[in-house]
């Protein structure tokens, strides 16, 4: 039986395109992570640019709705010097029954070199990056409830910022897990750099049922979810993706799992709080945890940028 490739990978092994956290080894992690740490020190410059991607098109195709991947991703490639081209789903042809692949042909036609894509249906990077010319490359900005491998590459950045070390830590991911691209994306990176205990925290009909498949331990209450934990990744509720009634209310699930000063006591004292946003206040967490000492909500966007800037750097250095 012959072995597949990796799809992300090139005949060398080499990162050409970004589609999940899912079968990358911890030694490419690392080298996106150490690439990341060199881009941080670009915002404060006065000018805020680099070379790396000079001549190059990145181009943004967001068929769901998004505020900081889009604009961090946007600020990124400019950061980079490449042009940027945001393409307006609802006004283009998509929205006239085009389909996904004839926009790609289309697109790729303009000279594109880089396609970052968010899209509702599980796989369509995957569907776009086997069909792109050698030379263009995809970075997967969320699909479906499959990976969100950039905003997991931005916490595992986050986590190793303040903790540096992975392998002594306990992570506690907590919330909405069922219908979570970042948890998946997080579980598979954490998991990869060695992290000595993932947890998922949640009500029973929003824990999948592969969690222990994937070497993490599963608790259906947040006081014994997060006791001693020194990494609090918290979820926001997705309605617009559950199907019926998952929960009795917002209010009653804030009641059981929604994080506030005094159940952030039974972790440990120097514990981060962690948010890939949009926040929902007072639904998963409360806003004096949101806005306190604890919380590095904020750094993660920031965080966001460098990480965004190392992956396109690095697909754009690789060819097929």
């Amino acid at each position: 039986m012959l072995h597949r490739r990796n799809p992300q990978l090139n005949q060398h092994g080499e990162l050409i395109h970004l589609l999940s956290t899912e079968g990358l080894s911890r030694d490419i992690l690392t080298h996106i992570l150490d690439t990341a740490a060199q881009f941080v020190s670009v915002s404060d410059r006065e000018v805020k640019k680099v070379p790396l991607l000079r001549g190059k098109s990145v181009f943004n195709l967001f068929f769901e709705n998004s505020t900081r991947t889009r604009t961090t991703f946007e600020i990124a490639a400019t950061r980079l010097s490449a042009d940027v081209i945001n393409l307006d789903i609802a006004r283009s042809s998509a929205s006239k029954g085009e389909s996904l692949l004839d926009t790609i042909a289309n697109l790729s036609a303009m000279a594109a070199d880089i396609f970052v894509v968010r899209h509702s249906e599980s796989g369509a990077p995957y569907l776009i990056a086997q069909h792109v010319a050698p030379h263009v490359h995809v970075v997967n900005a969320g699909d479906g409830r499959h990976a969100h491998p950039t905003q997991g590459l931005l916490d595992m950045y986050t986590i190793r910022h303040y903790k540096k070390d992975f392998t002594n830590l306990t992570v506690a991911i907590v919330g909405d897990v069922l219908h979570s691209r970042v948890a998946r994306s997080d579980i598979h990176a954490l998991t990869t750099l060695g992290c000595a205990e993932v947890r998922v925290v949640g009500p029973r009909t929003l824990v999948p049922s592969d969690m222990a498949q994937m070497g993490v331990r599963v608790f259906n209450t947040l006081e014994e979810g997060i006791k001693g934990c020194d990494v609090i990744i918290m979820l926001r509720l997705q309605n617009e993706r559950m199907n019926g009634a998952l929960l009795p209310s917002s209010h009653e699930y804030f009641k059981s799992f929604g994080l506030t000063a005094e159940k952030l006591a039974l972790a440990k004292s120097d514990a981060i709080v962690m948010h890939p946003g949009p926040i929902n206040r007072g639904v998963e967490i409360d806003s004096t945890v949101a806005d306190g000492m604890q919380s590095v909500i904020l750094p993660q966007v920031t965080f966001g940028i460098a990480v965004r800037m190392a992956v396109m750097g690095i697909v754009a250095g690789n060819e097929a």
